[in-house]
């Protein structure tokens, strides 16, 4: 089942690669057609494509190849996008745009290009088959008619050899006494013999003396007209010919011996187009039975081909529908089968993609796009085992909540605090941070891990100032006296981060003393206020407005400490 299971994903996801264009394709693209216009040149591209390599490891996200070629001092932004919209034929302003998007809408996939499908597998299948079904009748057919034809010839042949063997025979008395009535009782039933044309016996002058024919009786006998090869065997000659009626015919005849001497000679006549009708008249029921065989066929090959196709349709609308995000889907189909092995497999990889969605969906609410790219595209680096990390920790809380909540509505509490956790949590991940955990109304937030960033320091503070003037803003606007009151404590240092638990329950976390200090410092935080340690306003001094505050003891470190509140931020 795996090995099933991973083989759809395989296929499917090199269709897609096929048919579909990532960002990085379209970023060499990209880099290709400003090499075409002469803007920049390979080398050029090649150290553009490395600085946006290393930009994606200090960022810790994307940049548009098109900001690196201005950044670098390549070409102009107002030239490149000149540039994109005359080559796509699109509409941007600036290289800001999603541009990636507008191509893609313009241009399509090339699955999306392709015409829509006008015969259905089904009736492929079924054409197949009909095809194969006939071939095989026809083809059949001809090989038994051939041999049939060929027999049928011999027998006829035979019957006239025996029935020629017999007159000569029988009118050797009859012809040496001249007994004309005799001689014509002795081919009187020649007419009767299926596909004997005549029979004639004459006498040493060529007279005939006894015909099947007896309005000949007497007259003299006249040469073929039309002969064509004369063969001879057994003492039988034979030839054929074409009678005046257009009929064509195989002449026998052999000499009437008697005592070593010959008497006459008998002819005999056997219809050659008796057999090409024989033949014809079984040509005929043979179409009817082929007529009869295809029809009886088609309904064959019609259920089988909805037996076969039905399933893969099925499939191609699971398929769909996985694309569209729904895993939930599931493929009805009782076949035990391969194609009821596949269905199985497929519902089994929408149950693992379903968990993998909550997964992603879930853990994609407390970190950037970033980290969860790299979380699950390698679900099982070392990114889960513990490590040691420099890393940046915030530690938000909320003053005076416990009495603020004795005081009001759970609703209400629930309703505010989602508000501050919204804002707080959007941030971070704006920044590249994410949330650790929720301890009631006190957030843990780290930056720097799982993914390394060399800024994360300076994006935590950042990060920090920007929460506290969104929460003081949207505490004025929404009337929410918990959004102005809350103190936030910055430490960074080295941390171990991990997978830490049990196998019944387990959580990604950082422990170190950055954590244990954070979380002090947040106590002494007022609120709106940021409290920085030492470490933290050491690499931040000229990005941070800060205030000195008095030496304080912090609980398990020795001796004072020195505690800074930042303000603002110096632009």
């Amino acid at each position: 089942m795996p090995f099933i299971k991973n083989s759809i994903i395989f296929i499917l996801s090199k269709i897609v690669h096929f048919f579909k264009k990532s960002s990085e394709d379209y970023d060499i693209v990209l880099g290709q057609l400003l090499i075409k216009k002469n803007i920049i040149s390979e080398d050029q591209l090649e150290k553009a494509l490395k600085e946006q390599q290393a930009q994606l490891i200090e960022l810790g996200k994307a940049v548009k190849i098109g900001g690196i070629i201005v950044g670098l001092g390549y070409s102009s932004e107002a030239k490149l996008v000149e540039i994109i919209n005359d080559y796509y034929k699109i509409s941007v302003t600036s290289l800001s745009d999603n541009i990636y998007q507008l191509i893609h809408k313009k241009r399509g996939s090339f699955i999306e290009k392709l015409p829509a499908p006008t015969i259905p597998i089904w009736l492929k299948l079924s054409i197949a088959t009909m095809i194969i079904i006939i071939i095989t009748v026809l083809s059949i057919s001809y090989v038994v008619l051939g041999k049939q034809k060929e027999m049928l010839y011999q027998q006829t042949l035979k019957i006239g050899t025996v029935s020629l063997d017999n007159y000569a025979y029988n009118a050797r008395i009859p012809l040496l006494e001249d007994d004309i009535l005799q001689l014509n009782t002795v081919i009187k039933g020649a007419s009767n013999i299926e596909g004997l044309l005549y029979a004639a016996i004459l006498d040493h002058n060529r007279v005939i003396k006894a015909h099947s024919n007896f309005n000949k009786i007497g007259t003299d006998f006249k040469r073929f007209c039309n002969v064509e090869k004369v063969e001879m065997e057994n003492g039988i000659v034979y030839f054929k010919s074409k009678l005046i009626s257009g009929e064509r015919v195989m002449h026998l005849s052999k000499p009437i011996i008697f005592n070593d001497k010959k008497l006459g000679i008998v002819h005999v006549g056997v219809s050659l187009d008796f057999i090409e009708h024989t033949i014809s008249n079984e040509r005929v029921s043979i179409i009817i039975m082929t007529i009869v065989v295809v029809f009886l066929s088609t309904i064959v090959a019609v259920f089988l081909g909805f037996r076969f196709s039905s399933p893969i349709t099925k499939l191609v609308i699971a398929t769909q529908e996985i694309g569209k995000g729904n895993y939930k889907y599931k493929i009805k189909m009782k076949r035990n089968d391969e194609l009821g092995n596949l269905a199985t497999a497929f519902n089994k990889m929408s149950e693992d993609l379903l968990k993998k969605s909550f997964m992603q969906e879930s853990f994609g609410k407390y970190v950037g796009c970033e980290v969860l790219n790299m979380i699950m595209a390698n679900p099982e680096d070392t990114w889960l085992k513990g490590r040691k990390n420099e890393a940046t920790i915030l530690f938000f809380d909320i003053r005076g909540f416990t009495s603020y909540s004795a005081t009001k509505d759970p609703e209400v509490i629930v309703e505010e605090l989602n508000e501050y956790f919204e804002i707080v949590t959007n941030v971070i991940i704006k920044y590249g941070g994410y949330i650790d955990k929720f301890i009631g109304d006190a957030v843990l937030a780290v930056f720097g891990v799982p993914v390394h960033n060399k800024k994360h320091v300076e994006r935590g503070v950042l990060a920090a100032v920007e929460i506290q003037k969104e929460l003081l803003k949207a505490g004025k606007n929404k009337n929410n006296k918990l959004l102005s009151s809350v103190g936030i404590g910055i430490d960074s240092g080295v941390v171990i981060s991990g997978n830490i638990g049990t196998q019944v329950k387990m959580e990604y976390t950082v422990i170190g003393d950055s954590v244990n200090i954070a979380s002090r410092l947040n106590g002494l935080a007022k609120s709106g206020e940021i409290v920085i340690s030492r470490n933290v306003f050491e690499q931040v001094r000229e990005l941070v407005k800060v205030e000195a505050l008095p030496l304080q003891k912090i609980k398990g470190l020795s001796g004072k400490v020195e505690t800074f509140k930042a303000q603002d931020i110096i632009y």
